[in-house]
């Protein structure tokens, strides 16, 4: 497989593209190469079915300009259940595709399986680098240089934040391909994502862009310190 500059890990379809789709709108026009794993395929959203969610992703990457999305089938709701499998799996992935960065949901989270994921990836990103776990899948050890968080439902100070201000319509947009979730439709019900879910997204980018000096920013949590070059 080829190399990815940026893998970035959800548990659903439409969840990276909540706390990341800014930034990796940026990264794909700058020539980076984009990836995307979701964990499930969101089978017991309240809204949409899981044939809606897969077109839903498929027009989002359209926009997001990824050059591949992944995803394992793994039981929505039951990642605990199926925990080590989830972390060797994306051990594996990380191996083949040997992202620069990886990014994954921030550990506090309303949706419990927001916050699984984020242990797994914590975990999987640590096991890549170890020479003996799972050598007999035959890809070499490999550990990404960082690690980021990215927000969905919570937020915290970011510790990094990227600057989307050029791209946010273009994020927006990415988020209206999911309208099985945020807007209210014939037969489907109303949960938290339909109440005013991407205004909130909005403001906590504008409130992140405020503290930042620019309009719109994207905030992540770095899961060690990192190295700030020409100081």
């Amino acid at each position: 497989m080829n190399d990815l500059d940026i893998l970035a890990i959800g548990a659903h379809p439409d969840d990276v593209e909540i706390g990341a789709a800014g930034s990796l709108i940026v990264a794909a026009r700058q020539g980076k190469r984009v990836g995307i794993l979701d964990l499930t395929r969101a089978e017991l959203s309240s809204n949409g079915d899981v044939e809606r969610r897969q077109q839903e992703a498929a027009a989002a990457d359209k926009l997001l300009g990824v050059i591949r999305r992944y995803n394992f089938g793994l039981p929505d709701r039951g990642l605990e259940a199926v925990r080590d499998e989830a972390i060797s799996r994306v051990v594996e992935l990380i191996r083949q595709t040997r992202p620069k960065i990886v990014l994954a949901p921030y550990h506090q989270d309303r949706h419990p399986d927001h916050e699984s994921v984020s242990r797994i990836v914590r975990e999987a990103v640590f096991n890549a680098g170890i020479r003996k776990y799972q050598a007999e899948k035959g890809h070499p050890a490999y550990r990404p240089g960082q690690l980021l968080y990215y927000f969905i439902n919570s937020t915290v100070t970011p510790q990094v934040v990227v600057d989307v201000t050029s791209v946010y319509p273009d994020k927006m947009e990415v988020l209206r391909c999911y309208r099985s979730q945020f807007e209210l439709e014939e037969g489907s019900v109303a949960t938290p994502l339909t109440n005013g879910y991407l205004e909130m997204v909005e403001y906590r980018e504008r409130l992140f862009g405020q503290q930042a000096g620019v309009t719109y920013a994207e905030g992540f949590v770095s899961a060690a310190p990192y190295v700030l070059a020409n100081l």
